[in-house]
């Protein structure tokens, strides 16, 4: 049991700060939208809108948040995410009504969105010499984390008292202050010294962000297996309705056993650009093969259903590990939060718009909408490598700059 631990110190009380967390976390993503609807009594259009509302606003905090990071230092800066968190749980806790529920549940979005911009630089500083492995183990307890808080989750569901989902929101408070507990046990890390450029350097960069917005239109995958598979399964595949369960759990084991293992070879910047243009081909591969579902017996619908999931899942996993290797690997050392907190803006709009464009693809389309789908994926595999190269040379033409103490020009 040991071995899955890291290193007492620094890395294991980052690794326990994001299972606690993310127990909390998996609460409120699986019981969220049913203590608004039930509890606080809102219509699912208004509860529909109001998340969307909030992602929205939350997108814009990821750069701000982590230049506070860098300059004032991250732990302090993390764990005001992590109280900000606290806060908007015991708001939704009190909210009756439309505007303190909108109030609150941005709040909250804020703070998820803004967390992992402020967490960069710690684990940057204590993730070794590959902190992109180490963010790609975090990876694997956030998974567990998020299967756990769906369990309880799943309790509340069951009892369904309002006073059931009421403790459920009260825990994950409970969950992300016991957390913010344990990253003010982490050293603090000093900040980083100010360049002479400009201060939104990361917004300037702009093969770093063309990178992003492609890690964007990737990211479009990570609601395939939640928004339209679900949907496909029910109203169009053969496959059993139980195999909607299915495909999660197949998912969610390969990528907690298996996305530690995967990034070890994903160590440079190169190989990280690799792992994309992998990862959109097996998304075409399983896009294709799901499509062609519903002209098949049952069984044979179901298998080939869940072959295309562990091939999707392959590709989820080389997608997120190129990721971690491309935001770290090309981002300079003195603004590594600024830097995470645009790539996590880029994440954070491709799973915004994700639901209502693979539903509108795959579900309302059809057929020809998973090869598009498949096919789109597939060609932003292929330009990340030749984006990759463009920043790698921008980034040294800004390290040499600051070498000699010039302003760089990105």
């Amino acid at each position: 049991m040991t071995a899955l631990l890291p290193d007492r110190g620094p890395r294991r009380l980052l690794a326990l700060a994001t299972l606690v967390y993310t127990v909390g976390y998996g609460v409120y993503l699986t019981a969220g939208v049913l203590y608004f609807t039930r509890v606080v009594d809102l219509p699912a259009s208004q509860v529909g809108i109001g998340l969307s509302v909030a992602g929205g606003v939350s997108l814009a905090a990821g750069v701000p948040v982590g230049h506070l990071a860098d300059r004032h230092g991250a732990r302090g800066v993390y764990a005001g995410t992590l109280l900000l968190w606290t806060a908007a749980m015991g708001g939704l806790c009190l909210a009756h009504g439309f505007g303190l529920f909108l109030l609150f549940a941005a709040l909250a979005a804020v703070a998820q969105s803004t967390g992992p911009a402020a967490r960069g630089p710690l684990i940057k500083e204590y993730g070794g010499d590959r902190p992109a492995e180490f963010r790609a183990y975090l990876r694997s307890v956030t998974n567990v984390g998020i299967a756990v808080g769906a369990l309880l989750a799943g309790w509340g569901a069951q009892v369904g008292t309002a006073r059931a989902y009421l403790l459920l929101i009260g825990g994950s408070a409970v969950c992300s202050l016991a957390c913010a507990a344990v990253v003010m046990r982490l050293p603090v890390v000093a900040p980083t010294r100010a360049g002479s450029g400009p201060r939104w350097v990361a917004l300037r960069d702009r093969p770093y962000v063309l990178v992003t917005v492609l890690d964007g239109v990737m990211a479009v995958q990570y609601r395939v297996l939640t928004a339209a598979v679900p949907l496909w399964i029910l109203d169009r595949s053969s496959a059993p309705r139980w195999s909607v369960s299915a495909v999660m759990l197949v998912n969610t084991a390969i990528v907690v056993c298996l996305q530690v293992r995967a990034s070890k070879g994903i160590d440079t910047p190169r190989a990280g650009a690799v792992a994309f243009r992998r990862a959109g081909f097996a998304f075409l591969i399983s896009c294709g093969a799901i499509s062609l579902t519903p002209s098949l017996p049952a069984w044979v619908g179901l298998a080939l259903l869940l072959g295309a999931v562990v091939v999707h899942t392959v590709g989820e996993i080389w997608h997120a590990a190129g990721g971690f290797e491309l935001s770290f690997s090309l981002a300079p050392a003195e603004a590594v939060g600024q830097y995470q907190g645009l790539f996590g803006m880029g994440l954070g709009l491709g799973v915004t718009i994700g639901p209502a464009l693979v539903i509108a693809l795959c579900v309302t389309w059809g057929t020809p909408g998973w090869w598009v789908l498949g096919a789109v994926l597939a060609l932003t595999g292929l330009t990340v490598p030749p984006a990759v190269r463009w920043a790698q040379r921008e980034l040294a033409k800004t390290e040499a700059a600051a070498a000699t103490d010039e302003p760089a020009a990105v």
